[in-house]
Parts: C-alpha cells; structure tokens; sequence
C-alpha cells in the first residue's frame, strides 16, 4: 500500500440553487479536502432521510457546471449512489504503441510510479468511490494482470462489505461466439448474460491505461439527477492532443448533441466549441478549445441491453459507434466534467512522462500520498529500501531497494532495484526487478561471464525506460545513442529491453 499524507483542506458551502425534482433531497453544508487533483465531499450521514425512487421520466434542466467534478459542482452526494452499480474495466487491446513494454504483459500490467500497476489506478478509484463490484476484461497477454490481481484484491478486503469481488474476465469463445473481443463494446457485450444478472441500476464503463483520481460517486449521481441513459466523463482538450480522442458538442444543458470520434482536418476544426460553456475563464478556453472524451461512461443497465444487443448488435466500439449512435436516435447522453488531471497512458512518450511526473516539486500532478484516495497494490512484503552514501535528489525509490554510493536524479526506481557504486541515474525510469539474485547466484553468473540483475559500476544511464530484470554491467553507456540494444520510437525516448550486456558494451 502508498504511504499517505494530507495535502489541505477547504471549507466551501453547498450551492443555495436547490434541486425541486429530487424529492426528499435535503442541503447539507460540505466540508471539502483538497488534494492534488480533486475536492471531494465527505461522507454525509443519512439514517433519517429518505430517497423517494423517481417516477416515470421527468427531465431536469441541469448547467454543466452543475453536473462536473469540479468546485463549483452543485451535485450534492447520495452516499448510496454507487452501492448498486457495476464496475466494468476493460482490459485494453494489443497494446502496440507502447511495445515493447507489452510484449509479454498487458497494458493495465505496465508498471506504473515504482509500486504501483496501471490497474491500480481504476480499482482503487472504484474502491474509494465505493464501487466494490468490479470485472476486469482481458484478451492479450494476461498472465501477469491476473496475477496480480488475484494477489492485490483478494475477497476479504476491507470496505467490500462482504458483497463486492475483483473477478477477471477472459476473452473465450463459444459455439454461439467463436470471435475473441473485437473492440470495447464487443468486449462487454460477450458477457452481457453475466453482467445482467447483477441487481445493479447503471454499468461503470471505464479503461485500464489511465492515469487519474476520480470520484465515480458524484459521476454516478450526476447521471440519476440529469435522468441520463449515458453519461460520458469529459474534459477540456487543446488542438495538439484532440486528433487522438473522440470529441463532442454539449448543449445548455450538458446534452451531446453531436460526437466525432478522432476527428481531423475540417472534421476537427468542426468540432471546436466555446468552453466557457463549463466555466473555463476566456484565457483557459482559448487554450482547450475542445470537449474530449475520457472513454469512461456510466449507462443505465436496461439501456446497455437495448443498445448491445437490439440497437447495434453489431457495434465493436463505445466512442466510434455506440456513444455516436445512442446520440443520433435521440437518448439522453449528458456529459460530466472531470476537473483534474488526467492522461492515457498510451504511448511511451506519454508512459514516461506520467512516470517522470510523480517527482514535480512542490506537489506532482498526480500524487499517489493522497490519504482520503490511497491507491491500493498488492502487498510484497519487501524490506525498506537501503541507501549507502548515495546522493538522491528528486526521486522516488520504490520498495526493496538497494543502492550503493551512486548519484540518482529526477528518476523513478522499482522495486527490488540494485545500483552499484559509481553509477549515475538521470532522468530516467527503472523498472526493477521481480526477484532478487543470491551471492551464489551472482558467482554463478560470474563464473560464465554474465552480470547480475541491476545497474553495474560506473555506469551512466540518462534520458532512458529500463525494463524489469535488466542486466547492465559495469562502465556502461545508456545516453540516447551510445549504445545498440534499444529501440527507438522518438527523438528523445528510448526503451532498454531485458538484456545481457558486459562491460563497456
């Protein structure tokens, strides 16, 4: 588990303009803690109050400043909200822009921050929102994800309330399939029998490759409160990084009203709103012109049916066909604000730079030291971390560490990582390794000429991704193009696999 610290807090009343369609809904004033990346209400008490269940269909004019994650949300928290809902994650595809840090491992099973697996991120969110019922789709490269969540989440932890579970779900075939998951919608539609047994109201859609805190509960009430059949989270996007996400317009209201799933050209610039609209100041919006999906979604379950299975029983994909198709024969799809810091992890680029993020000075834009959201992992036991005469700076060292006399500077260490004297680390991410090697292990490899697990004397490795269980021995070079074993995917990124390598080679 992170270790946790409170960054602040902040006092902000709930808003005055009351809701008259939620019956029964009183006002309470909220004391909210702020941390890096949200404002978060505490937990409201409710013994006395009663929810009267809506009736029929009764549509509610809500601003998209009052259905947002933001401060000036005017949600107010039903603590049940998330009690009956689903979590459904998905396990992601081939993972080919961040090979090969996926050739053996799925996307959600990169290691992330030197504890941490991507995966953590969207349990851990479902966990602190509540959310304890929670499947994981998988397809490629599997083993390790499920490895790991077998050993992170087992049944009987804390806050399930002896109802939730962390299940995977592979991708099979059938005599009624033969096909493997063709897309994200495919994927949860081949389990829809498994899913609708579930006496829960909405699915919680959301992806394994993202970095981000979110608190699905104020999702999930927005999506009651606005009578929503599909809620998509959003946020404001620039020009540089809109081609890569699936965008919309949003009326008055925070209704869809047209969805373009990475547009281009024309088609882009077609798709650029005043996003004022969600209470950006003149300035900020001139920056994020765009409304970009963060392909999380939660959908009413009867709706998720309908759609999957009798609207477009032959749609792969939520953002390209589903989400624009649910728009088009006129249901209700609301669009929610997240106000915070988010990134998809899906390219080395930006792989490393969400790494490298966790050491920004004074607060990272993602903090894994938040108390009121811990981010969970799968306890390793492992001893601290051991530094000898070693001058760190800037740097976060995971757990089982040792290092010996070396400079380490705005770098990433994983667990289990050995470092010898001399060595210089700059700018760059380690990985680890997945065990440790014995003395007579390391004479043994001595012996046929071959260099122990870790980072060797004298070495230099700057600017650079090392994978788990690397083998650099001493006086090596790792600085863009001193050395051959890598591949190269940029101008200023490069990925070291698993790999033999003597001295001075």
């Amino acid at each position: 588990m992170a270790s946790m610290a409170a960054i602040g807090s902040l006092n902000v009343p709930c808003s005055a303009s009351s809701r008259s369609s939620n019956v029964g809904r009183k006002s309470f004033p909220r004391s909210l803690s702020f941390s890096a990346s949200q404002l978060c209400g505490d937990k409201i008490h409710t013994d006395s109050v009663s929810f009267a269940p809506k009736i029929g269909r009764n549509p509610v004019i809500v601003t998209p400043k009052a259905v947002s994650d933001s401060q000036n949300s005017q949600t107010c928290l039903d603590p049940d909200a998330s009690r009956s809902v689903l979590g459904i994650i998905l396990g992601g595809g081939a993972g080919t822009r961040l090979y090969p840090l996926t050739k053996k491992r799925a996307k959600p099973a990169v290691p992330l921050g030197a504890n941490y697996r991507l995966i953590d991120i969207p349990v851990s969110n479902c966990l602190n929102s509540n959310v304890s019922k929670i499947y994981v789709l998988t397809q490629f490269n599997s083993a390790s994800l499920n490895r790991h969540l077998s050993r992170a989440y087992a049944s009987n932890m804390g806050g399930y309330k002896n109802e939730g579970f962390v299940e995977v779900l592979a991708a099979q075939q059938s005599p009624e399939n033969p096909n493997w998951f063709q897309g994200t919608a495919d994927a949860v539609r081949q389990y829809l029998w498994l899913f609708e047994e579930h006496n829960v109201l909405e699915f919680l859609v959301l992806a394994g490759d993202h970095l981000y805190r979110m608190d699905y509960e104020k999702f999930i009430q927005a999506h009651r409160e606005t009578d929503a059949d599909i809620t998509v989270a959003a946020l404001p996007m620039d020009e540089k990084r809109a081609t890569a996400f699936g965008l919309m317009k949003i009326d008055e209201e925070g209704r869809i009203i047209e969805f373009a799933e990475k547009p281009k050209g024309e088609q882009l610039k077609a798709m650029k709103v005043d996003t004022t609209i969600l209470g950006l100041d003149d300035e900020r919006a001139k920056e994020l012109p765009y409304i970009a999906s963060m392909g999380i979604y939660v959908v009413s379950k009867n709706v998720m049916l309908d759609l999957l299975r009798e609207k477009f029983p032959g749609a792969n994909d939520f953002g390209s066909e589903v989400i624009p198709g649910a728009t088009s024969i006129g249901m209700r799809v609301q669009a929610y604000l997240y106000d915070g810091y988010w990134e998809d992890i899906g390219t080395i680029e930006a792989f490393y730079n969400a790494n490298l993020g966790i050491t920004k000075k004074p607060v990272p834009d993602f903090s894994f030291y938040d108390r009121s959201s811990p981010i969970y992992t799968q306890p390793r036991y492992l001893p601290p971390s051991k530094m000898l005469d070693a001058d760190v700076t800037d740097s976060v060292i995971g757990e089982g560490c040792v290092i010996k006399n070396c400079k380490i500077h705005h770098s990433v260490v994983g667990l289990r990582s050995c470092i010898s004297e001399g060595a210089i680390i700059e700018d760059t991410l380690l990985m680890g390794a997945d065990y440790y090697e014995t003395e007579a292990d390391k004479r043994f490899l001595a012996a046929k000429g071959s260099v122990p697990i870790g980072i060797g004397r004298n070495s230099h490795i700057k600017r650079a991704i090392i994978d788990k269980n690397a083998r650099i021995g001493e006086n090596v070079k790792v600085i863009t193009s001193s050395i051959f074993n890598y591949i190269q995917f940029c101008s200023l990124f490069y990925i070291l696999k698993p790999f033999f390598s003597q001295d001075n080679r």
